[in-house]
């Protein structure tokens, strides 16, 4: 990844780190509030060599108390001092637990000074603790080391520093803990939301889809929480973002392949709730709006609603003259003075697949490219079944609708490989619902991609169905 990816990523995902950090500083906090304060208090003892009067026997003894400094650090931990300064204080504990929970000792670097240090909840034992180990010491390193030709201790320990009563707490440090806290939590957070971005397998945005493919993205419609409920939108709200959305994406199609353009479009998407009937007949208004003439088709035979939401008549239509019961110019019905006519689905049919892929669906879209502008033709998606695919290889180009938020990467390209496996001409890609604040808009629900009970005269089982009755559908958006 670059920086400005990472970037992105927090920009994104900045609720993550910010609730990662406060967890981790809070918990920081609580632990800090809940430890036992411990206090610390150090002796300083110098260690010396009583040598001769000559410079040289100066030297000699010097390098031998800097040789000799870090045992005297192993013998003040040792139990040859400590039980004794255990049996002093009346400690009820051992010397390996003493050396290891309370005391440390250091040697300032170049120096023959020992420092040791006792770490105590009680604050008065540990300057005790401290001076008595010094003592001790001394008494024990005289006794060590071999005595001069006068009887005198050849190397004398002088405590140069007593412990003192600690004030202050050296332990728990609220403010370098809250520190080490907030980094802590900031890298916990940032490392969460990278991990969450690699592991998102939706499609959210431009970047995402082109990193399954190749395919132009022509057109971005955004989600607008006030206007949900418009799926008209560009005559419902013509001057609102999404109407000028669909008119970017008018003027890309008009871009598309400008030596072969395509005069039949088919509008699909990969699953159900991705919005491509609103945006199918949306864009078939924009193209109206040009002059254009444009016949938008209903081919979604298993949950159709363009006439539903266009408030038209959808008992009879595509599936009526395809069975030959009927002529396109007595089935289609305008919309308005727009110069779109519409033809909706008709009775829902046993077989939907197979009467799309039909030569008689094949004379209608000639006969409609011949009188039209331009056909909009809106499919089922191309995952649940295989209506879309079917259509793509009789029209001149499909457009796939991807749903942000709605679909994961790997039904994307499921989705575009069903296309390429029949050669189907992908003319692009629209990013519908772009920043969505909430889960709704366009969505319906398609209960089941099976084939719908038939009706009508279409069903062999119900030849007794009036005129004018109609099977009720789910709105699909």
């Amino acid at each position: 990844m670059e920086l400005s990816e990472y970037i992105a990523i927090l920009r994104k995902r900045w609720v993550t780190v910010a609730l990662a950090t406060l967890a981790t500083v809070a918990v920081t906090a609580l632990v800090t509030l809940l430890a036992t304060p411990m206090y610390s208090a150090s002796a300083r003892t110098f260690f010396s060599v009583q040598g001769g009067d000559s410079v040289a026997d100066l030297n000699q003894g010097s390098t031998f108390a800097e040789r000799q400094i870090t045992s005297y650090a192993e013998v003040a931990e040792s139990p040859l001092v400590l039980q004794p300064v255990i049996d002093e204080l009346g400690l009820e504990t051992t010397p390996s637990d003493l050396a290891e929970s309370t005391l440390s000792t250091s040697v300032p670097a170049e120096t023959v000074i020992l420092s040791i240090e006792a770490t105590h909840e009680d604050r008065e034992l540990a300057a005790d603790i401290a001076n008595a180990v010094s003592e001790e010491l001394a008494d024990t390193v005289g006794d060590m080391s071999p005595p001069r030709p006068d009887g005198s201790d050849s190397v004398q320990a002088t405590i140069l520093a007593t412990a003192t009563v600690p004030e202050e707490p050296s332990s728990p440090n609220t403010t370098r803990n809250l520190a080490l806290g907030l980094v802590l939590g900031l890298l916990l957070g940032v490392g969460l939301a990278v991990l969450r971005e690699i592991l998102d397998t939706k499609v959210r945005s431009e970047r995402d889809i082109t990193a399954v493919t190749d395919r132009a993205v022509i057109g971005n419609i955004m989600f607008d929480e006030a206007g949900g409920d418009q799926p008209v939108f560009m005559h419902q709200d013509p001057t609102g973002p999404r109407a000028e959305a669909v008119r970017r994406l008018r003027t890309n199609l008009q871009f598309v392949d400008l030596a072969d353009k395509p005069s039949s479009i088919v509008v699909t998407s990969s699953v159900p709730g991705e919005g491509k009937t609103t945006t199918a007949i949306n864009v078939a208004l924009a193209l109206a709006d040009t002059g254009a003439r444009v016949a938008l088709v209903d081919a979604d035979l298993r949950r159709p609603s363009v006439a539903e939401y266009l408030g038209l008549e959808g008992f009879v239509g595509l599936t009526t003259v395809l069975i030959g019961r009927a002529e396109i110019s007595e089935v289609v019905q305008p919309v308005g003075e727009t110069g779109l006519d519409v033809l909706p689905s008709g009775q829902v049919p046993p077989n939907p697949s197979e009467l799309l892929g039909s030569a008689a669906m094949s004379a209608l879209l000639t006969e409609l490219t011949a009188a039209y502008d331009v056909v909009i033709i809106d499919s089922p998606p191309l995952l649940p079944v295989t209506d879309a695919t079917v259509l793509s290889k009789l029209v001149g180009g499909a457009l796939v609708i991807a749903g942000a938020d709605r679909i994961h990467k790997a039904e994307f390209r499921q989705a575009l490989d069903a296309l390429e496996q029949v050669h189907a001409r992908v003319l692009g890609v629209v990013l519908n619902k772009v920043e969505r604040k909430q889960r709704g808009g366009y969505y319906y629900q398609y209960d089941s991609y099976a084939p719908a009970e038939p009706t009508g005269e279409l069903a062999a089982d119900k030849p007794n169905l009036l005129p004018g009755e109609s099977v009720e559908h789910k709105p699909q958006r």
